[in-house]
């Protein structure tokens, strides 16, 4: 008898087999989760910097935007051309880096003219945003403008202490879904730091696109003269 019900018991397994224990519940594999970030550089291109840079965002699957001084473009046009090649936004930060907040209108809107004039036959007709030097411009400079601006709300002063430690902890201990990170493609420290913030956030779940991607996908619509300082505040 006790045979029968052993050979029974087997069939019974054997027919209704135990489900595999969820994949998450065992720990055998982690639940995906998205936050998106845009990191951002100024004051390039500088080839050494940049390209290594670039190198870096690529192996990652990172992209990035870049606001460009024009003229440093045409020295290093190439380099110009493969940041639009590899997805990431190329931008305008004026022609001489200088601070629109007080000039005159037409000179001004020179400094932003040219840039974009060179961009333009570089990489082709589109909107290229601006970042106006050190993130200033008042309401009457406002109304030149012609396209989206942006700002930062992660601003670890990179630019200022060059040291990538330091640099890699004021991003990580302020950065949130939805950040604008301002880094400076032109310091081998900032290259180094902007490469391990993109690995320590990849592996939190973070996914670094472009600004105009970051506001897309939480439904902003850019609009000309206003400022984003994050994807989900402007000024």
């Amino acid at each position: 008898m006790r045979r029968i019900l052993m050979i029974v018991f087997l069939l019974f397994v054997l027919m209704f087999p135990s489900p595999e224990p969820d994949a998450a519940a065992s720990g055998e594999a982690d639940v995906e989760v998205t936050y998106y970030v845009a990191l951002t550089f100024d004051d390039g291109p500088r080839r050494i910097t940049t390209e290594r840079l670039l190198d870096g965002l690529r192996e990652r699957g990172a992209s990035a935007t870049f606001f460009l001084i024009g003229e440093q473009i045409e020295e290093n046009a190439d380099v110009v051309q493969r940041m639009k090649a590899e997805g990431h936004q190329v931008g305008n930060h004026t022609w001489s880096h200088v601070k629109i907040e007080g000039m005159n209108q037409s000179a001004a809107q020179e400094e932003i003219r040219h840039t974009d004039q060179v961009l333009k036959e570089l990489l082709g007709e589109d909107t290229y945003w601006l970042r106006p030097p050190y993130g200033l411009i008042n309401q009457r400079e406002r109304s030149w403008i012609t396209v989206p601006m942006v700002q930062w709300s992660v601003d670890p002063e990179d630019w200022k202490y060059q040291n990538t430690d330091r640099v890699v902890s004021s991003v990580l201990n302020h950065v949130k879904p939805g950040s604008i990170i301002l880094l400076h493609d032109t310091y081998p420290t900032s290259v180094d730091a902007a490469l391990r913030i993109v690995d320590t956030l990849q592996g939190q779940g973070y996914e670094f696109v472009t600004v105009e991607e970051l506001l897309a996908l939480n439904g902003v619509a850019p609009q000309a003269g206003t400022m984003y300082v994050s994807a989900d505040q402007s000024l």
